[in-house]
């Protein structure tokens, strides 16, 4: 049985060209922070979900179907937008539109290249935008994420061709236009009572897959072609006129998305995997977070193995750690540098003199404390032990 791979396949456009996948007697992996709900496929025996995080993306896990001959279809729809002013858009917001609507797109595709390259046929379709190719004030970022995705596309399709492939990367950038003037991102976020929306333009995209072509803008003659062409005669223009489209719209939401800042101290000695966790654990609930290391190990009464500096350094190396430096002596003086909204701590400290009064001074803040339970597996005590010992 002929295999795909569709990544964001649980909903929107991905579900609809997983469906008809699936028509066309595909076995379909989808790829999904989601699972899909199986009310809405066309055989639910079809089909495997395997959770990815594109926030978070680890190609090793793709290794299983890059290896895999059966599959020979790659469908990239993963993607999301906010329509914005430049300045309204958080740090994290920017990062986060870049990572999944560009990064880590180019990186599978830059994994998958091998199958690209190869005799056989594979084929490839990445969901792009419109809102690549011409001037979208108000969807800045995610027009450049997708600027990105459409400029490799083309780059890579040509060095495909002069290495004598006969594969190519199929860009798909569909909108809807309202009132001719401007795009309007539909496809991406339908839900499922929308899915009969997507489902003729999957039929499509597959269509144009099977052509081995390398870029499908829907509806292309009857808006696009115009779209573009006055795109083209005047950007400034063109500009002007959509942001003045998108204003009257009522669709720009400039309300700033608050950054959650969050805290939380420790010695970090004999760094391991519990240390690891907890880290990401807490970042998995802030948008920025702050690690205080101890300078020792004195308040528990014992020694550290590591020196603070090596130890400061090792918890600043770490992907989920926004900002280390010294801890303070109490974390409640950590507040006062930092205005941190929440405190992480292990749940042994909960109903402790000592929490009881966080609870009380810095719930006045408006800081919450997140008490996690300890979760059992190497810890800094064992690490120690073994080591006083040899």
């Amino acid at each position: 049985m002929k295999e795909a791979v569709v990544i964001g396949g649980s909903n929107g456009i991905g579900l609809g060209i997983t469906n008809s996948l699936i028509e066309k007697g595909y076995y379909v992996h989808i790829l999904d922070m989601q699972v899909p709900d199986e009310e809405y496929l066309v055989d639910k025996t079809k089909y495997r979900h395997q959770y990815i995080d594109l926030m978070e993306l680890r190609l090793s896990e793709l290794s299983h179907l890059k290896q895999n001959p059966s599959v020979d279809i790659l469908a990239i729809a993963a993607g999301f937008d906010r329509v914005a002013h430049f300045a309204s858009l958080s740090s994290k917001e920017i990062e986060s539109l870049l990572q999944v609507n560009s990064l880590a797109t180019i990186q599978i595709l830059h994994y998958f290249y091998d199958r690209m390259v190869a005799e056989e046929s594979f084929k490839t379709a990445v969901m792009v935008s419109i809102a690549g190719h011409i001037s979208s004030p108000l969807f800045s970022v995610y027009g450049a994420s997708k600027a990105a995705l459409h400029y490799l596309i083309e780059s890579v399709n040509v060095e495909l061709e002069m290495v004598g492939s006969t594969n190519r990367i199929l860009e798909v950038s569909p909108d809807e236009v309202s009132s001719g003037k401007i795009p309007r991102i539909r496809y991406y976020g339908a839900s499922h009572t929308d899915i009969h929306l997507v489902y003729k333009l999957a039929q499509e995209i597959l269509k144009h897959l099977e052509q081995n072509e390398t870029l499908f803008i829907p509806e292309f003659e009857e808006v696009y072609q115009s779209v573009l062409e006055r795109y083209h005669a005047d950007p400034a223009q063109f500009g002007r006129e959509s942001y003045r489209y998108l204003q009257s719209s009522g669709r720009v939401l400039d309300e700033k998305k608050k950054i959650v800042v969050g805290y939380l101290s420790g010695t970090f000695d004999l760094f391991h995997i519990g240390h690891l966790k907890l880290l990401k654990r807490a970042k998995q609930q802030c948008d920025y977070l702050i690690v205080g290391v101890h300078a020792d190990a004195s308040h528990k009464g014992k020694e550290t193995f590591i020196s603070f500096e090596e130890r400061l350094e090792i918890v600043r190396a770490c992907k989920y750690v926004d900002h280390a430096t010294q801890s303070t002596k109490e974390d409640s003086e950590s507040w006062e540098k930092f205005h941190f909204d929440k405190l992480f701590v292990g749940s042994d400290y909960k109903g402790t003199e000592r929490f009881n009064h966080y609870e009380k001074v810095l719930g006045e803040k408006g800081v919450e404390i997140v008490y996690f339970p300890y979760t059992k597996g190497t810890s800094s005590s064992q690490l120690r032990e073994i080591l006083t010992r040899k």
